[in-house]
């Protein structure tokens, strides 16, 4: 499950006093929802070329926000920066029809979590910095960059199924995609055809896709990669046979669309998953072979000198290994990682003149070690005093990576010499921010994102080479009504359950200027993989303004269990969903009027999305709830209908719903106890928490006598994208805080 709230971005201030600026214009939901956007057109997905002459990314286009471009600026030897140029918008290619888009298609890009349209990825192809690809309704096209500019062209393959993931070797000659669950190879080459690789590809069986666990859950995106040599291909074989069909109605205003999607519920099967080489001149496979306990393929990839490698989990998660596969010799895992809890799957694996760069955090706190690919042994990198996040990149000389700071709140980037010696914050280092970035593949340019409070994040490129100099990367910027609204938090240390944790929070006091005691609305998500206190921005700080100015104060919390902190705290959730976050939740909110002056106890109210969604709903099924009215989007409510990787990892086996993690959590069983007011809003289309989910606690309330409120979205998914639709859900749970909050107002 990937958090659909927000993160937020929130400075801290020691005093609930601090002066807010003044209101130059009145601040609205439609104005929230509108385009252009309060934050800005920012860039997205941004990549430094091959040979570093470009940065490469998508704008959202000036017309509508929601349709990305590719752009690129150009970087000269110097390092200085050009102007930046649009490339090719989807409208200059499609001639005036509408961009098609299969339900394949358009899953997958709801598990990436993009939801707008146009051009929505891209890659360089080989590494001249000449050529980009990219995919377009069900078509492939290439780019080139020329001295008199650029120039798009539509690859001339068949028609029928759209072709997915492409993607080039690395000398430029030829690319790879997947048509009908098969695989094609197709040379660069003026007139020359597309060549298929696999031919049992259909229905229940495909080639070089992730299948919707690795999408959904892993963040495995993708299901091939070719060899450093492009001469073969390790790829994904995906047999769906056995996994359970679940048929969705998707029910839009003129119609329903059944739509069956293999969705493998807790307990139940997955889908087989085998690898192999292939040869890309003959077609000739090679299956690598893995133990009967191999049940997830979390990554793969290849090692310079052309061996193929997979990370693979057992199917409880609780161990990790990298095996590696040499031609002509039997299976060698390099290591493993174990963790009673489970272990949090990672894309720390780098080739170095000293081993290979791993992580792991076996001693409590995530750290980065390095590998003796031949014997297994550690050696210890890192000892940060907070959790390293991920790697960045390395050469022979240094690691990049970022870590956590001020307690979860924030992120910085560090090098570190390989040799041993002294860690060094990176120049543009400072307090109270988030940075993160991506390299070039000599680790010598950083892109690096940059956020903070009431600041949307902005990218620059950094030479690795002790220098402060930054080229900044185009981009609209943001209103100037956004400055004027966001004013500054109270940061907060609240106690968990336990009576001694630490928990994050952030307070934002009521702006309406009103004597007394005011209402608050809690934002938080309670769920593992995901933090909503931080210095970094999220796009919910506009509606927090708009609840303050509306007379709310404004909580986000982050219980145990969340990232950004060491083991300890994040494996709070083993085997207690609704249990630990709940706890914590309800101290907090208890706390809170003792903490903070103008707190109306009896009228704090909650809101959260997908597992934040459990979290809502969960909060006003119990006689000791300290809401006055939840409002509950896309919740879980039945964890024996979400999929396995990820309930399994922290809930174990369902035993048919009767395992007592599951029937603990379970919130059809809690109908009974609902007292106060509930709002429940989900999209009819939903592939990720299916409508299902809602459906059965509805019928458990009603069957109990309760009432609540119930708001749908036809034909939406999990984000319920679209500005008309996310205006209509502000709307309503607008209206209902409105009614419960503020009676009589």
């Amino acid at each position: 499950m990937k958090t659909l709230l927000s993160l937020l971005a929130c400075a801290c201030v020691t005093s609930a006093a601090a002066a807010q600026p003044s209101q130059a214009q009145p601040l609205t939901l439609e104005r929230i929802t509108a385009d252009p956007p309060l934050a800005g057109r920012l860039p997205r997905q941004a990549e430094v070329s091959p040979g570093g002459r470009w940065v490469s990314f998508l704008r959202p286009s000036q017309a509508d926000s929601e349709v990305l471009e590719l752009w690129a600026q150009p970087v000269d030897a110097g390092g200085q920066g050009g102007e930046p140029h649009k490339l090719v918008a989807a409208a200059d290619l499609l001639g005036g029809a509408a961009q098609q888009l299969s339900e394949a298609e358009k899953m997958a890009l709801e598990r990436q979590r993009i939801s707008q349209r146009g051009i929505t990825g891209y890659q360089w192809c080989g590494r001249d910095d000449s050529t980009l690809l990219f995919p377009l309704s069900g078509d492939l096209y290439l780019v080139r960059l020329t001295a008199t500019g650029p120039q798009a062209r539509k690859l001339a393959l068949p028609t029928g199924a759209p072709k997915q993931d492409p993607r080039c070797t690395a000398d430029g000659r030829r690319l790879a995609y997947v048509q009908g669950g098969n695989l094609f190879v197709l040379p660069l080459d003026e007139g020359a055809g597309p060549r298929r690789l696999t031919a049992d590809g259909g229905a229940t069986l495909g080639w070089g896709l992730a299948e919707f666990i690795a999408a959904e859950e892993l963040s495995r995106q993708r299901g091939y990669w070719w060899s450093p040599d492009g001469k073969s291909l390790l790829a994904l074989r995906v047999d769906e046979a056995g996994v359970t069909v679940k048929t969705r109605a998707q029910i839009f205003a003129d119609r329903t669309a059944m739509t069956q999607q293999r969705y493998p519920a807790a307990g139940e099967a997955n889908a087989k998953v085998t690898a192999f080489v292939i040869d890309a001149a003959t077609g000739q496979r090679r299956e690598l072979p893995l133990p009967a306990s191999a049940e997830y393929i979390a990554r793969a990839g290849w090692f310079a000198d052309g061996t193929p490698w997979l990370q693979w989990f057992t199917r409880d998660q609780t161990r990790l290994t990298l095996t590696e596969f040499k031609a002509g010799a039997a299976p060698r895992d390099i290591t493993v990682e174990t963790d009673p809890a489970w272990v949090e799957v990672h894309d720390d694996l780098i080739e170095t003149p000293r081993g290979l760069l791993w992580s792991s955090e076996a001693s409590g706190r995530r750290q980065l070690l390095l590998l003796d690919r031949a014997s297994g042994a550690r050696t210890p990198l890192t000892q940060m005093a907070e959790p390293v996040a991920h790697a960045v990149c390395a050469d022979a000389r240094q690691v990049v990576f970022a870590a956590a700071g001020d307690r979860g709140k924030a992120q910085e980037l560090y090098s570190l010499p390989l040799a041993g010696g002294k860690v060094q914050a990176l120049p543009g280092a400072a307090s109270r921010q988030w940075r993160d970035a991506k390299a070039d593949r000599a680790c010598t340019r950083l892109l690096v994102t940059r956020s903070a409070w009431g600041m949307p994040p902005r990218l620059e490129l950094r030479a690795l080479d002790g220098s402060d100099r930054a080229i900044p990367l185009a981009g609209d910027p943001p209103d100037p009504l956004l400055r004027q609204i966001a004013s500054l938090p109270l940061a907060l240390e609240l106690t968990a359950a336990d009576g001694r944790t630490p928990l994050n929070a952030f307070f934002f006091a009521a702006q309406d200027r009103r004597e007394g005691r005011h209402p608050v609305i809690v934002m938080a998500y309670g769920g593992p993989g995901a933090a909503t206190v931080s210095w970094a921005w999220g796009r919910d700080l506009p509606l927090i303004a708009y609840w303050q100015m509306r007379g709310y104060g404004v909580l986000t919390l982050d219980t145990r269990g969340m990232e950004h902190r060491d083991r300890d705290f994040t494996r709070a959730h083993f085997h207690a969903f609704g249990k630990v976050e709940v706890a914590d939740l309800f101290a907090a909110v208890r706390e809170l009027p003792n903490r903070v002056p103008g707190v109306d106890p009896a009228r704090i109210g909650f809101f959260g999305w997908s597992y934040g969604g459990f979290l809502g709903a969960r909060a006003v099924l119990d006689a000791d709830t300290p809401f006055a009215a939840s409002v509950a989007v896309a919740p879980v409510t039945d964890w024996t209908l979400y999929d396995t990787a990820y309930t399994e990892r922290y809930l174990g086996q369902p035993e048919g719903g009767k395992a007592e993690t599951y029937a603990s959590a379970n919130l059809p069983a809690r109908a009974a106890l609902l007292s106060r007011p509930l709002l429940l809003m989900h999209g009819t289309a939903d592939d990720n928490v299916l409508f299902e989910h809602t459906l059965r606690l509805v019928e458990a309330l009603q069957a109990a006598g309760k009432t609540f409120d119930l708001q749908i979205y036809p034909g939406k998914a999990h984000g319920i994208a679209g500005r008309a639709s996310r205006l209509h859900l502000y709307r309503t749970m607008d209206a209902f805080f409105e009614r419960h909050l503020q009676p009589g107002r």
